[in-house]
């Protein structure tokens, strides 16, 4: 059991970082029926913005600005404070705790697993729990395959399911990125899966050695080393060869970035159906959306700016 102690604040902020896939490889399935991915994951500025205050009547409730929420015990938000709060064994506590969302939701930002990871930490802290990074982690994995890299964030290679991971340079990469999405569409992870499996399993890998070769390839790769616009990233995306057939968002959107003058490279982010394009500097990719918001606004897609961040969760000063 953890003590909790007696001079910590009664209110806190924190902000929880999207992510991009860099790299998302499916490799084949797992003796748990998840697939086996390599990955590498970079967090971005696009934040959700959480406010939390220390209750002890043991309620645990979340507000949202955003009506399409739900609230209730189905959001990681909820399911991480009362995850936290078990492991703790301290009953009595409670929270207020308000979402101010400004990543898309379903858009294969990770934008629900960032804010469960960010109750995590945000709790960790309000509570005085001094629960350590890696037990914050292995929380994390039970909540959902992308929560333990939104924690730390940065850039990151994950493994197994997602959850295994492995840090890479904590350097402040230059690139940035000009990220679209059409508001009206969004994508069922699993179905996604679900899809590519159905079209790719003939090609699986089984053997765990198979599994390792692959892991390594993505270990020694040029371009993470460090992330720099002369050896930008290829930036593969399996599940992308499944979604954007199907979904003609998908396909709109990464036509719009294939246009914007300076652009690296493009890909689909996660399942989908946000993509992304990689720019040299904010300054570029900045440039680059500004001068095609009309054609933006033609394709009814919404489009940001975003910078790569060092960081997942982080707490406001």
């Amino acid at each position: 059991m953890n003590k909790v102690s007696s001079s910590i604040a009664e209110s806190l902020k924190v902000y929880a970082s999207a992510k991009i896939n860099l790299h998302l490889e499916v490799l084949g399935l797992r003796k748990d029926g998840f697939h086996e991915l390599a990955m590498v994951m970079q967090s971005i500025d696009l934040v959700d913005e959480i406010e939390i205050t220390k209750t002890n009547d043991e309620l645990i409730s979340l507000n949202s600005d955003n009506p399409e929420l739900d609230n209730g015990d189905g959001n990681l938000i909820i399911k991480a404070a009362k995850l936290i709060r078990s492991r703790s064994g301290l009953r009595d506590l409670g929270a207020l705790i308000y979402l101010r969302k400004k990543i898309p939701i379903g858009a294969g930002l990770a934008g629900g697993s960032s804010d469960g990871a960010a109750t995590l930490v945000g709790l960790n802290s309000l509570w005085g729990l001094n629960f350590s990074n890696n037990q914050l982690e292995d929380m994390a994995a039970e909540l959902g395959s992308d929560v333990p890299f939104c924690i730390s964030g940065g850039a990151q290679l994950c493994f197994g399911r997602g959850e295994c991971l492995e840090p890479l340079d904590k350097s402040d990469p230059t690139l940035a990125i000009v990220l679209v999405k059409d508001p009206s569409v969004s994508v069922s992870t699993p179905w996604a899966y679900s899809r590519y499996k159905q079209l790719n399993e003939s090609t699986y890998l089984s053997k765990e050695i198979d599994f390792q070769e692959k892991r390594m390839a993505l270990r020694k790769a040029s371009w993470l080393r460090p992330l720099n616009a002369s050896n930008p990233p290829p930036l593969i995306n399996d599940l992308q060869e499944v979604v954007a057939p199907a979904t003609p968002a998908v396909e709109k959107a990464l036509q719009f970035l294939r246009s914007l003058k300076g652009v690296l490279s493009v890909a689909m982010s996660g399942s989908g159906p946000s993509c992304f394009a990689i720019f040299s500097d904010l300054d570029q990719a900045r440039i680059a959306l500004e001068e095609n918001q009309e054609e933006l606004r033609k394709q009814c897609l919404e489009g940001w700016c975003c910078a790569l961040n060092s960081k997942g969760v982080r707490f406001a000063k």
